[in-house]
């Protein structure tokens, strides 16, 4: 699909398109935000009087039937990933849908399959991959080879529990399984893994364990895992969502230094060779989404391959997620049904 003008509606109009991504759908050059919806149409088109988009719909199906709206955001949670995706598919639509892409491997691959029968593109919101601060990132790995050639990466992620998982009886969709697919290792690991698969290429060959050690509700609270990348270079990822303080860290270890950077917010980048210690600083922007839907945008418009945030690679990180999860999903139904 080649068109000149992209004209967007969102399919949930929640959170996350207040910042992070509406407002980028407007500012991109040769794209508008035209259409929005949600089931509730008081909040739909209160977000579309306050964010200035033409029309609002509280009917999934009636937005993306609109002939206005040429490519379809699915900004809900992940549980109506596939269901509004193949919805925009059947109709010749480009979906841009949220991570994770789905609620596991399995769903990815029917909107991969869907996809490429009709021809129609596909991305995910793994916007990492366009932030500058992740090329810079990348630049000095590849670029200036700073670290010499990259031999095993340690991810760890580990805060407090967060207050608003303490009433169990309201729990944000995040931890309902039935929603979220998972837990918050589902919710924003999947970043982390996405971002390394960027880097160093897709993992080939994983590992891990899972747990609940707070109870706090129904889905794991703790993961570690051990992976292999397809080129031989070998991980390990941590994450706790009931820990001390907040620590976030990615080392890449090379045979000639190391680099850290956090998978969230804009703190430093540390390089650590043989010519001493070096810090570097790149700011996120405002909309964070942007730089990536400027990429979804571009490619629409004509310029082959421009998004690095593709159904492929996008389903490869659910992959990895259910590799991690399954014993554990194994044992949660089990207990279930016992």
């Amino acid at each position: 699909m080649t068109t000149a003008a992209i004209r967007w509606g969102i399919i949930g109009c929640g959170n996350v398109t207040e910042v992070k991504s509406g407002p980028g759908f407007s500012k991109t050059p040769n794209s508008a935000l035209v259409a929005v919806m949600r089931r509730d149409g008081a909040k739909a088109r209160d977000y579309a009087e306050r964010h200035g988009v033409p029309r609002w719909y509280d009917d999934a199906a009636k937005l993306i039937a609109d002939p206005e709206v040429n490519a379809v955001y699915v900004a809900t949670p992940p549980s109506t990933h596939k269901q509004y995706a193949l919805m925009s598919i059947a109709a010749g639509k480009p979906v841009y849908v949220e991570k994770p892409m789905a609620m596991d491997h399995a769903e990815c691959e029917a909107i991969i399959h869907a996809g490429k029968q009709a021809n129609v593109p596909v991305f995910v919101a793994y916007y990492r991959r366009s932030l500058p601060r992740f090329q810079k990132v990348r630049e000095l790995i590849y670029g200036q080879q700073a670290i010499g050639k990259p031999r095993m990466v340690n991810t760890v992620l580990y805060e407090p529990h967060h207050p608003r998982y303490h009433d169990a009886a309201n729990l944000p969709w995040h931890v309902v399984p039935e929603i979220s697919g998972g837990g918050v290792f589902m919710d924003i690991g999947c970043h982390t893994l996405d971002i390394l698969d960027w880097l160093f290429g897709p993992i080939v060959s994983v590992e891990g364990n899972a747990s609940n050690q707070l109870g706090a509700y129904g889905v794991e609270d703790g993961v570690a895992m051990s992976f292999a990348f397809g080129n031989g270079m070998l991980g390990t990822g941590i994450w706790n969502f009931d820990s001390f303080k907040h620590h976030d860290q990615v080392e890449v270890i090379g045979d000639k230094g190391r680099i850290t950077f956090a998978t969230f917010g804009d703190g430093p980048i540390h390089v650590e060779n043989v010519d001493g210690s070096h810090e570097y600083r790149v700011a996120n922007p405002l909309h964070i989404q942007q730089p990536l839907i400027e990429t979804i945008v571009a490619e629409l418009t004509g310029k082959k391959g421009a998004c690095p945030s593709t159904a492929d690679s996008g389903a490869r990180t659910s992959w990895v997620m259910d590799q991690v999860l399954r014993e554990y999903r194994r044992g949660t139904a089990q207990a279930i049904g016992a």
